[in-house]
């Protein structure tokens, strides 16, 4: 009897260490593969507007001491957020569709998933922390400097980091558990949760149900946030004294509206095609969910760049000097 359980660990333990080193294949985008090098021409692209837009906004901001503002300070967060973000994806894509490397390590695969996640719910945090500053500076300017002061940025920067963290850490810790038996064809260009869930051969519900948890739990948690700061913001607008006044302050929200649009937008989409779309749109999902991790990084800088006077100044001067 002993020496069955003792062979039952072993196999057991054997089963899971072939498991682990088994590498995943992401296919990349099914149905579209003899597109792959023409779509990674756009994507190589982006990818390079993102990186140099988000250095070069995040340059001026800690060059120029005037823009060291909590307004700011936190569009700094959001684009070391989406720089991160898209290191963490794009890369392993280009080379996915330039050398069809597709192989990815089980180990590989479950830190990409963290970091993805991670650093998306961690932007959208950003962006509560972005619209609660915009309450407070329209709503009580008088007393925004004592309310947004240095430590409390740096706490709302800890709690973006700390829900952003907490939040995602058992996504991964969650697939670790489930059995892969045959199939390790991942149908994406990155180790997306559920695409890798759905290739487990046991009980997913678990994970499944937690995933649905966390997307409808900080979906409405943000939503509800940014609607009562909007519309606080908007109550107040409307009773500034002339137009002039009504059309500076709403400008100034312009581009945080923007930026949140361009953020859940392709968010919802991308969540709402990869739990209820029919498998006939599956290239049509992972097209929704790859705009989402590349194009909003690329736009949030841009966004900023155009809308924001200080920023936009900056901009037009080093073009003119190059």
């Amino acid at each position: 009897m002993f020496c069955n359980k003792f062979l039952l660990v072993i196999m057991s333990n054997l089963s899971r260490a072939n498991q682990i080193s088994s590498p995943f294949i992401l296919i990349g985008i099914p149905g579209m593969e003899e597109m792959h090098v023409w779509i990674s021409i756009p994507l190589c692209c982006m990818y390079i507007v993102t990186i140099s837009a988000n250095i070069t906004v995040l340059l001026i901001i800690k060059a120029d001491r005037r823009l060291h503002q909590p307004m700011y300070l936190l569009l700094s967060m959001l684009l070391v957020t989406d720089l991160v973000q898209s290191n963490a994806a794009i890369p392993k894509m280009l080379l996915l569709f330039w050398f069809k490397l597709r192989d990815i390590t089980f180990g590989e695969c479950l830190v990409q998933m963290f970091f993805i996640h991670s650093l998306s719910l961690m932007s959208t945090s950003v962006l509560v922390t972005m619209a609660f500053d915009r309450y407070v500076a329209i709503c009580h300017p008088l007393r925004y400097s004592t309310i947004l002061t240095n430590s409390m940025i740096a706490k709302l920067g800890l709690f973006v980091i700390i829900r952003g963290t907490l939040v995602i850490f058992p996504l991964p810790m969650l697939v670790l558990r489930l059995q892969f038996c045959g199939n390790r064809v991942i149908e994406q260009t990155y180790c997306e949760h559920m695409a890798v869930v759905k290739l487990s051969c046991g009980d997913i519900r678990i994970n499944s149900v937690y995933g649905l948890i966390i997307a409808l739990l900080v979906a409405g948690l943000d939503s509800i946030c940014l609607t009562v700061s909007y519309t606080m913001i908007i109550m107040t607008v409307l009773r500034l004294p002339n137009r002039e006044a009504r059309y500076k302050v709403g400008n100034t929200c312009a581009a945080h509206v923007g930026v949140i649009l361009v953020a859940y937008i392709p968010a919802l989409f991308s969540f709402m095609s990869q739990r209820f779309g029919a498998s006939s749109t599956l290239s049509l999902q992972i097209l929704i969910s790859n705009i989402y991790l590349i194009i909003t990084p690329m736009l949030n800088p841009i966004i900023y760049g155009i809308k924001t006077k200080e920023i936009r100044k900056k901009v037009s001067k080093l073009i003119s000097l190059s």
